[in-house]
């Protein structure tokens, strides 16, 4: 944990990010954190693999965007810094790339910051998704959107609720992008979950960032026109899995889907 903890961080109410972290096997949570945590465990057991899916999805990802060209990643949602973190994964693969990671969350923010001092081909933004034109701006200072860029944008599209226009920030993003640009969003579903899986969502009204679960449909629009890589909008376990074996019987429990997208626009001028 930090030296000090951020005098505007709420300690009576659990954090989503923080609860992620819980499950990850991180040290950077609390007791009211660990409380709703095991809460929810205790209604789907195999949660902190869906959590895990997700973070090796993203990864999987990233992979295939450095194989693109792309050296350069605005995470949005990063949340707190666990063992394979995007830049971990990026700059072991190309030394000189760019990571600005983005958390709603002062904690997330605090000790990201504290991980990557001296790292100065990362920065860590506090700010939310839900002003997407803060976050270019002050991406600026270290991502040239001039050129083609990695937006990452998992596990966090499902906290921002329908009344936020959530397609409409993300087509923010997409604009603001470079021909040549990716995608990768994973997002919480409905579909094809039993219901003890979606009791445990409901769980999160209790956090300040509630879940909205969505189709893979609204997923799947989120992308808007960019061009869908294969296998398009998948369970996550099944989106280019690095052996067959790791792609799971029963795909649909971890209970996201993901997806990765190209911006194929001509440049413009």
């Amino acid at each position: 944990m930090p030296d000090a903890i951020p005098t505007e961080i709420d300690l009576t109410r659990p954090s989503a990010a923080r609860v992620y972290d819980y499950f990850l096997g991180g040290a950077h949570n609390f007791e009211i954190d660990r409380r709703l945590a095991e809460q929810i465990a205790a209604m789907t057991p195999h949660l902190p693999a869906t959590m895990r899916a997700g973070r090796d999805f993203l990864r999987r990802a990233v992979r295939v965007l450095l194989d693109a060209g792309i050296d350069q990643f605005l995470d949005i949602g990063s949340g707190i810094p666990t063992v394979g973190n995007v830049h971990e994964v990026a700059q072991q693969a190309d030394p000189k790339a760019r990571v600005v990671y983005v958390d709603i969350d002062p904690v997330a923010v605090a000790h990201s910051r504290e991980l990557l001092a001296g790292n100065e081909l990362t920065t860590v933004l506090h700010a939310d998704l839900r002003e997407p034109e803060k976050i270019l701006s002050d991406a600026r200072g270290l991502l040239d959107l001039g050129r083609p860029v990695g937006i990452l944008l998992g596990g966090v599209v499902h906290f921002v609720p329908d009344a936020d226009h959530p397609a409409e920030l993300i087509a923010t993003l997409r604009t603001a992008a470079a021909p040549g640009s990716h995608l990768v969003i994973s997002h919480s579903t409905f579909e094809d979950q039993p219901q003890e899986m979606l009791d445990a969502q409901r769980l999160s009204a209790r956090t300040d960032t509630e879940i909205t679960l969505r189709s893979r449909a609204e997923i799947t629009g989120f992308f808007g026109d960019w061009t869908l890589l294969d296998p398009g909008v998948v369970h996550m376990p099944l989106w280019r899995p690095d052996a067959p074996s790791d792609a799971d019987d029963r795909p649909e429990r971890f209970g996201a889907f993901g997806g990765v997208a190209r911006n194929d626009r001509p440049a413009v001028g």
